[in-house]
């Protein structure tokens, strides 16, 4: 009955995909190029009278070095704080005249900012964006201002998160070259050492037109928002694009192990990270996969190998989309009473059983159900749509591939899952971190 149930769920996720699919499709995306070098990309979508607005900054912590870790996180701050046209706070108060929102976020490899609008507010969007862009207001108080703002952001979040509080450190243990050594936050002695010549270089650097994509999808038409983007956009000079991160971590081939105090954890946290290819790799859509089969769900392996058997009260794991070779994240919070170190092993046991017996085909059958009714549920919004459709160009390398990813979904065998296990889940390929109140003696 499991396996009729599973190919049943699995048709009807295909059917649902089916008829997404025919909602949006590659044709369907327009886009051009200006002559500064900004990449334009429409999605037409009548369906309500809203529109929304990514710009996707190819800046990140990866693009930082030494001295200035933490500076493409603190320009998602500073974005917001005054220009010539707009000063302090208007940025957001003029969007929310006009009905409005925004937000931002920054990751290892991107600094991404959305506006969502009603679609006659179009203008008043790229007015705003081009203002901030070109004319942004670098002054020496606000930037004191903001970077006691992001200090304390750092404080509150090792104090609050035990992930921030172990991902961190592990991070600069398992790379020893590559910038994804530290934190999208930074080092705290960076955060108080940026110069103003930091600051207005690498906005220039970065912020430049030539170093962006923007997608707007939504009640808007081509051949307005190609007039508009000339109009705003199109005067804003190009810059020399920057250096390349030539930087390849070297393989690992050997255990790395750390230890990380912190006296108000209750009970141990555990974290595991395997290096593994970055996002256009050919194993990437089987790693997502097997992340899922480890961690989503009540009847994930690691719930039921570590949760239902209280030795764990949580267990998950993750995979960031990466430009470069990134990690696989494996995270377990100890139980009352239980050791560090029986969460590490149970935790391992589970990724060495994959690896040497593989899946099953209804467990995978699943897990690809969840995948693609989660990936069709996404493109359902109009918001959804301009984030994926901007995260596949730049991390896959064009937007078309987003089209074939339920096909490269479905490929994905028992086989596969397996043969990714042993590849990259393996003992000469992690690093593993214990964040405790108190470290566990020696045996």
């Amino acid at each position: 009955m499991k396996r009729t149930l599973s190919a049943l769920s699995l048709s009807l996720g295909l059917m649902f995909a089916a008829t997404a699919a025919q909602a949006t499709t590659a044709e369907d995306v327009k886009s051009f190029t200006l002559d500064n070098g900004m990449k334009v990309m429409v999605l037409e979508d009548h369906s309500i009278p809203n529109a929304n607005m990514y710009l996707f900054w190819k800046v990140g912590s990866r693009n930082e070095v030494p001295g200035i870790t933490g500076i493409s996180h603190f320009f998602e701050h500073m974005m917001f704080n005054g220009s010539n046209k707009y000063g302090p706070k208007m940025f957001d108060r003029t969007m929310e005249a006009a009905g409005g929102a925004n937000n931002a976020y920054t990751t290892e490899d991107l600094t991404v900012y959305t506006d969502w609008f009603p679609a006659n507010a179009l203008e008043t969007m790229f007015d705003l964006e081009a203002d901030r862009i070109a004319n942004l207001d670098i002054n020496p108080q606000m930037v004191e201002s903001e970077r006691n703002v992001v200090a304390s952001e750092r404080t509150t979040g090792l104090e609050n998160s035990n992930w921030r509080a172990l991902s961190g450190p592990l991070k600069g243990v398992a790379f020893q070259a590559h910038p994804y050594s530290w934190s999208v936050i930074g080092h705290e002695s960076d955060i108080h050492a940026w110069t103003l010549d930091d600051l207005v270089k690498y906005h220039k650097t970065y912020y430049a037109p030539n170093n962006a994509v923007v997608v707007i999808a939504g009640d808007v038409q081509f051949d307005n928002v190609k007039k508009l983007s000339e109009q705003y956009f199109g005067a804003i000079p190009a810059q020399t694009p920057p250096a390349k991160v030539r930087t390849v971590e070297p393989e690992q081939k050997g255990e790395r192990r750390l230890f990380v105090e912190k006296a108000s954890v209750s009970t141990p946290n555990v974290m595991i990270g395997y290096h593994t290819p970055a996002a256009k790799s050919d194993d990437y859509y089987a790693l997502d996969v097997l992340s899922s089969i480890l961690s989503e769900g009540n009847s994930s392996r690691l719930y039921q190998g570590l949760v239902d058997k209280q030795i764990a009260l949580a267990a998950q794991t993750y995979m960031p989309t990466s430009f470069d070779p990134n990690l696989f994240y494996v995270f377990g919070i100890a139980s009352p009473k239980v050791s560090a170190e029986t969460v590490e092993k149970a935790l391992i046991e589970q990724i060495d059983l994959i690896a040497e017996k593989g899946v099953t085909q209804h467990e995978l059958d699943k897990v690809k159900n969840i995948k693609l009714m989660n990936f069709y549920r996404t493109l359902e919004t109009i918001n959804g749509k301009a984030n994926t459709i901007g995260t596949y160009e730049l991390y896959f390398g064009s937007y078309k591939k987003l089209f074939n990813a339920p096909e490269l979904y479905n490929k994905v065998t028992p086989a596969d899952i397996q043969r990714v296990a042993k590849t990259y889940l393996k003992k000469s390929n992690r690093t593993v971190g214990v964040l405790a109140a108190k470290e566990e003696m020696d045996k």
